[in-house]
């Protein structure tokens, strides 16, 4: 695992696509990015999918997830992006069912739809794995282990740090940083231990781990493509042919 500590990393603008380390022979490009508020990920994300000439997998995930469920988009934003406690979570449902004159038979519906929902997700990961991409949060270090030549990645740093990064990146006030950095770092570590029962924060579950707030962004981007063209040409890496 790498971690990083500072230093910079001289390149070419991060916009354009490295041709030349595309390996015909290797599996494509799979990365995945898990970041706290802040961190860049948002940022960093899109320029290493257009780095490594691969879909960046984002918001594309609830709306394709919408049309194959039948759903709105927000039905599905409601359950990918704005996890809560077990027991927070539950109360608003109970709370919503009371109100519809609804039976404990509704909540485990509600339960139902999500757990089909959250499967949906994983379902589209692992395609869009088998062409390639970049997908940021959703549990995709968990969802795509298996995926030998996956790279996995967390960005994170000082919360004072990441909020003054999101001061910058959002263009929002301090007020409003701090506030979403409570409630989305919180948000995100849920979200994680509640589908899949593991610490999101665990370094243990990725290969590259970089304090975003003390490398800047266009060398972030640097070190996720290197390694991902490393990850590539590991031994081991290649899929079954």
């Amino acid at each position: 695992m790498l971690t990083g500590c500072g230093i910079r990393i001289a390149g070419p603008n991060v916009a354009r696509t490295d041709s030349a380390n595309q390996d015909p022979d290797a599996p494509p490009p799979v990365v995945t990015l898990a970041a706290l508020y802040g961190a860049g990920g948002s940022v960093v994300g899109p320029q290493v999918a257009a780095r490594l000439g691969v879909p960046f997998h984002d918001r594309v995930i609830p709306e394709a997830v919408a049309r194959e469920a039948g759903l709105s988009d927000r039905a599905v934003e409601e359950i990918d992006e704005t996890p809560r406690g077990t027991t927070t979570r539950l109360m608003a449902t109970l709370g919503r069912v009371a109100t519809a004159g609804g039976s404990e038979g509704s909540v485990d519906r509600l339960d139902l739809q999500e757990r089909r929902l959250r499967s949906h997700i994983e379902d589209f990961l692992a395609d869009a794995a088998a062409s390639g991409g970049v997908a940021l949060g959703r549990g995709g270090m968990v969802v795509l282990r298996e995926v030998p030549w996956a790279l996995h990645v967390y960005l994170g740093g000082p919360a004072d740090a990441r909020i003054e990064q999101a001061m910058r990146i959002d263009r929002v006030d301090r007020e409003q940083a701090e506030r979403r950095q409570k409630l989305e770092d919180r948000a995100r570590v849920e979200y994680v231990q509640r589908a899949y029962g593991v610490d999101g924060t665990d370094s243990a579950l990725y290969h590259l781990v970089l304090d975003s707030t003390a490398l800047d962004l266009d060398t972030c981007v640097e070190l996720v493509v290197a390694a991902s063209h490393a990850r590539r040409k590991a031994p081991g890496t290649m899929p079954a042919t």
